[in-house]
């Protein structure tokens, strides 16, 4: 068992341990998100030993250099003294614009920037909360001149950032944040390709940005959103989603339930999951490009999937949802 040092302490990491499972462990105050390795913000700094080349993917080259590595991906194989580099990461203050429950534990979240922060419609950011706890969002709306940006924040039982948001956080404040993260957006090489987009849950939210982008900058190609859920009452942003049908003659819409579901209301909802409901939509997908979000099994899954029905894997674009209730 190998002994990291981190302010002037030593901890040993148990067997399959990580780095940051030990520190938690030893209930130390140590910023994090999705412990996936996607949303980097558990990034730490080695001060003697190389980290080991598997809690170094997804880092930029000068980051490798400097001995960064992630602590949710870093199983130790020697001795290592060590530090967090956090507070260089989280450069941006967002003002608290407005907070609005889109359905029964979905809140929207709009948030003030100014003009040096920059992003794209379906990139991600990582916000820390008062006790410095970190999440990350994706972005669903396009940048525009009113200089905010709009997260769906599910409610989670017992979770820790969603509760922090809902009960605490008031119009005004201000939340830490870092730069827009992701390769997970739309850009406007060939407009005449198709656009499937599938989501499950909040994995709506990147969706719902890179379409409305897609629509503003007048994509030419077809373009269909399937969204997914286990109950009708877990769908959100229906009305919006249809108006934007009804605007745009490329554009079309399919709300999926898994589960049962009487139709009191006279809605349409396609049964089924809703990477299957998608598939059956389509014999073959050659020259299509694909965006997938939400449950990691679904995003899996579809990007085989999509892969065999002809889409090349550069047009193949996914953010999977790794949810966490801490």
């Amino acid at each position: 068992m190998a002994t990291l040092n981190y302010k002037q302490q030593d901890y040993i990491c148990q067997k399959n341990e990580t780095v940051l499972d030990t520190l938690l462990r030893e209930n130390l105050n140590i910023a994090h998100g999705c412990r996936q390795g996607v949303c980097q913000s558990c990034i730490m700094r080695s001060v003697d030993t190389n980290p080991p080349v598997a809690a170094q993917q997804g880092l930029r080259e000068n980051q490798k250099q400097q001995k960064h590595f992630l602590s949710c991906l870093c199983l130790l194989e020697q001795d290592m003294q060590l530090e967090q580099i956090t507070e260089s990461e989280f450069a941006h203050n967002l003002k608290v614009l407005s907070k609005q429950m889109l359905n029964h534990d979905t809140l929207l979240l709009r948030l003030l920037h100014d003009e040096a922060f920059t992003f794209k419609s379906g990139q991600f950011i990582n916000l820390k909360s008062a006790d410095n706890t970190v999440r990350s969002y994706s972005i669903s709306n396009p940048p525009n001149k009113q200089l905010h940006i709009e997260l769906q924040i599910r409610l989670l039982a017992n979770g820790r950032f969603g509760s922090w948001v809902h009960n605490e956080v008031e119009i005004g404040d201000n939340i830490p944040a870092s730069s827009a993260l992701g390769s997970c957006f739309y850009n406007t090489e060939r407009q005449e390709q198709g656009l499937l987009l599938v989501g499950t849950g909040s994995g709506l939210a990147p969706l719902y940005g890179i379409l409305q982008d897609a629509l503003q900058q007048e994509h030419k190609g077809a373009i269909h959103l399937f969204h997914g859920s286990r109950q009708a009452k877990d769908l959100y942003l229906k009305e919006q989603i249809q108006q934007l049908v009804s605007e745009h003659e490329n554009f079309s819409y399919t709300a999926c339930i898994s589960g049962e579901y009487r139709n009191e209301h006279e809605e349409h909802y396609s049964q089924g999951r809703v990477h299957e409901v998608a598939l059956s939509n389509y014999s073959y997908l050659n020259n299509w490009r694909v965006y997938l979000c939400g449950h990691p099994e679904m995003v899996k899954q579809m990007q085989t999937q999509v892969f065999l029905k002809g889409v090349d894997m550069n047009d193949i674009y996914v953010d999977a949802f790794h949810l966490s209730s801490l």
